[in-house]
């Protein structure tokens, strides 16, 4: 394990990131077991499709809801067995998820079904999340600045060359996180406290330095347009809708964030040890507390009612009402 995700070690991402290595054996593809435990699956990833959620994890789990959380059954066919680890559906059907040896996955049928656009075999190149404006563009990104960009739906794939970040002779930052802005502008979190910003559907990258020195994991804009990533031991920073200035939210918990979702002035962030902040006022004041069994969160939604739809390291966790 790299020394970031020791860090992390035990808790709901340390299935995210093992150590790509150049004399792994080529995967052998094996598509992803029906399990009546697949809604106890590690959850790594989720997003909206239209009405439906759909959420990815360990073992090529897919899960399917259409009741707002409430209840999830198990995608129908998918490829592979390895985690997947980042989705982003552009309608009710079309879709797309990454993961673990560089795959990239397609569904035009909701989620149901999914067929494979990308796998690297020979090198388990992880991406860690996907982001597409519309059917046709959309950018993943990965381990060692990682950059992969489309412009056909994914039918072709083209890694994008980053530039050093200043003081640094390569460009090697794991990119961790992907969150868009209204405008077509795009964000990723990274490593040493940095987020880049590609304003050409992820072609060409800039980076902005929050000041801070670890890993940022997740990131969202909010409803004024600023920004707010979250990252290691607690580390929640506010910065300006252009990220030239950050300001620190203080939170009592040194627990990691893994998640930030937006909906509206509604924010729920999410992290380790059962962490939960939220703020109903567009970010301008956060409520803290942890959940009562301290299980360690991995990713969060707002349904249609402004509730939290929470996801952890054991699953699905029963939905929450305000």
């Amino acid at each position: 394990m790299m020394k970031f995700v020791q860090s992390l070690v035990g808790a709901a991402l340390a299935v995210l990131l093992p150590l790509a290595c150049s004399h792994a054996a080529p995967l052998e593809s094996v598509p992803a077991a029906p399990s009546s435990y697949a809604a106890q699956a590690t959850v790594l990833g989720a997003t909206w499709a239209n009405g439906r959620l759909v959420a990815v994890g360990d073992h090529g789990i897919v899960l399917l809801s259409d009741d707002r959380g409430r209840s999830f059954r198990q995608a129908r066919s998918v490829p592979l067995s390895s985690p997947l680890t980042g989705v982003s559906f552009v309608d009710a059907k079309q879709g797309w998820a990454v993961g673990h040896w560089g795959a990239i996955l397609k569904s035009s049928d909701g989620g149901d079904s999914w067929q494979v656009q990308r796998l690297s075999s020979e090198e388990d190149r992880p991406l860690f999340a996907v982001h597409f404006f519309n059917a046709r563009q959309g950018v993943a990104v990965g381990l060692w600045s990682l950059v992969l960009t489309t412009d056909d739906g994914g039918t072709t794939w083209t890694e994008q060359t980053l530039p050093a970040p200043e003081g640094y002779s390569r460009a090697d930052l794991n990119l961790m996180g992907l969150f868009a802005d209204n405008h077509g502008n795009l964000f990723a979190t990274a490593e040493r406290g940095q987020v880049l910003r590609s304003d050409d559907q992820g072609k060409s990258w800039r980076y902005l330095d929050t000041g801070y020195e670890g890993t940022l994991w997740s990131g969202a804009v909010l409803a004024d347009g600023t920004l707010l990533v979250g990252g290691q031991r607690g580390t929640l920073l506010h910065g300006s809708a252009d990220g030239q200035q950050w300001q620190r939210v203080p939170l009592e918990s040194k627990s990691s964030i893994t998640d930030v979702a937006v909906a509206g002035p509604q924010v729920v962030v999410v992290g380790l040890d059962g962490l939960m902040v939220r703020s109903s006022n567009g970010g301008q004041s956060f409520t803290e507390q942890h959940t009562a069994d301290g299980v360690s969160l991995t990713a969060a939604l707002l349904d249609s009612n402004d509730n939290p739809v929470l996801f952890s390291r054991r699953g699905v966790v029963p939905v929450q009402t305000q």
